[in-house]
């Protein structure tokens, strides 16, 4: 059984800020960093338990090909993205997302 995964309103903006400097930097590699993403939201979704703890309960599941992350946790039965973080930005600015 796969949980479902969404993002919060930050992590969106992670992915379109991100996806947009590839493709301005290479035509055609926002393209190829948004399949990355899916296909690492997809490993998420089957196995959700199998990346490393980097925060209490928050997970960081690596991009293949991109020097990003997809930070999340599971919620009553579902994924939360929290962000998609590159791997050299400062870590305290995803956490203080996970503040109320």
């Amino acid at each position: 059984m796969t949980l479902p995964l969404g993002l919060t309103p930050e992590a969106k903006i992670d992915l379109f800020e991100a996806r947009d400097w590839y493709e301005a930097q290479r035509s055609g590699w926002g393209a190829v960093f948004n399949r990355s993403v899916e296909a690492c939201f997809e490993r998420i979704r089957r196995m959700p338990q199998s990346f490393r703890s980097v925060h209490g309960e928050v997970r960081r599941a690596p991009l293949r090909r991109f020097p990003h992350g997809v930070l999340y946790s599971v919620e009553d039965e579902q994924i939360v993205v929290f962000a998609i973080w590159h791997g050299r930005r400062d870590p305290q600015g995803w956490r203080e997302r996970l503040s109320p």
